[in-house]
């Protein structure tokens, strides 16, 4: 138990430093950040929504050099190819110019480590299923030859939700790949004073890794160690079951406004990511608040609004409060909590 105390004080304070060492170049955006590292210490991969000009590329940047990580980056056109982002064999020559009859495999970005999926929705389904695959299964298939990926590997997509022309949506199935959604807001005015101030003077300093590979991987070791009491678990298992329009104890405005809910994938990203949570917090047990704090991120890409719940233009994130308000820890489940806690 000590030991693990120690590894979790370890964890919280490496943690700690990797999130002050990104909210100095990025600012305004301090809850983003936190959802980000999220999914880094959960081993899932994000999807970030938000418009141009927010910081997003810079954010996945400042996040690889913060762990020393490579970083990747591959923008996604209609008319990429999934060997762009895989990579092919080449014939290779000799120092005669001569083909020597031996190929070499020519890496593409996805040999990254943290790797950076720019307007994903902008490739076809061909390209998009070869970046899926790969944060799926952590290697890729060349020529008939199984490519396993460098560990950490951390894919971190975006999506601009104003430009829908000539887009290709994600469908659902692949959505569900993702961790996490993270809805990326435009900076109130004093952020965005902050930035100004910051971005139109001196060039910034270059970021210094303050984490390293190992200890990245670490991290996402002892997130898995985080325990969880059975009544959290009854918790999170009880919102994906009312996420159900279907479900007798499914809140009136999902009935109406949802034709799809969770499956056992998001129970799963629920428990994992509230996990990762209790760890950024330096706590070594999952509380039933931090599966509601995850919860938004976490299933607002993994439900599919019904026909009338689009026509009324009630969003999903609407759906999920009233989910989490109408679904609360009962009170036999927080005394069962406590005693399994002491």
């Amino acid at each position: 138990m000590q030991a693990f105390e120690a590894r979790l004080a370890r964890a919280h304070e490496g943690a700690l430093r990797l999130r002050a060492a990104i909210e100095q170049r990025i600012l305004g955006q301090g809850p983003v950040v936190e959802q980000v590292l999220w999914g880094l210490i959960a081993g899932g991969h994000v999807l970030l929504e938000g418009n141009p000009g927010l910081g997003k590329t810079l954010l996945v940047r400042t996040l690889a050099a913060s762990v020393d990580l490579r970083f990747s980056r591959i923008q996604f056109t209609p008319d990429l190819m999934p060997s762009d982002i895989t990579g092919t064999n080449v014939l290779s020559l000799d120092a005669a110019g001569r083909t020597g009859g031996r190929f070499e495999l020519h890496q593409g970005p996805i040999f990254g480590q943290v790797v950076l999926a720019d307007e994903i929705n902008r490739a076809t389904p061909k390209t998009q299923s070869a970046l899926l695959e790969a944060m799926q299964e952590h290697a890729v298939t060349i020529a008939g030859k199984r490519h396993v990926l460098d560990e950490p590997f951390f894919v971190l997509a975006t999506e601009n939700p104003i430009e829908m022309e000539g887009t290709y949506p994600l469908p659902e199935a692949q959505l569900d790949r993702f961790l996490l959604k993270i809805i990326v807001p435009s900076p109130d005015e004093a952020a965005l004073t902050d930035i100004l101030r910051a971005t139109t003077g001196k060039p910034a300093p270059d970021v210094t890794p303050v984490l390293t590979a190992a200890e990245v991987l670490e991290l996402r070791g002892l997130c898995r160690d985080v325990s969880v009491t059975d009544p959290v678990l009854a918790y999170a298992a009880r919102l994906v079951t009312a996420s159900s329009p279907e479900a007798p104890s499914a809140p009136p405005l999902t009935k109406r406004a949802l034709r799809f809910g969770a499956g056992v994938r998001g129970a799963q990203a629920l428990i994992l990511t509230a996990k990762a949570v209790a760890l950024l917090e330096g706590r070594g047990h999952v509380a039933f608040a931090d599966v509601a704090r995850v919860a938004p991120p976490v299933l607002r890409h993994r439900v599919i609004r019904s026909f009338e719940g689009e026509a009324e233009g009630i969003s999903v994130d609407r759906v999920l409060a009233e989910l989490l308000e109408t679904v609360p820890p009962r009170p036999e489940e927080v005394e069962r909590a406590v005693r399994e806690a002491e």
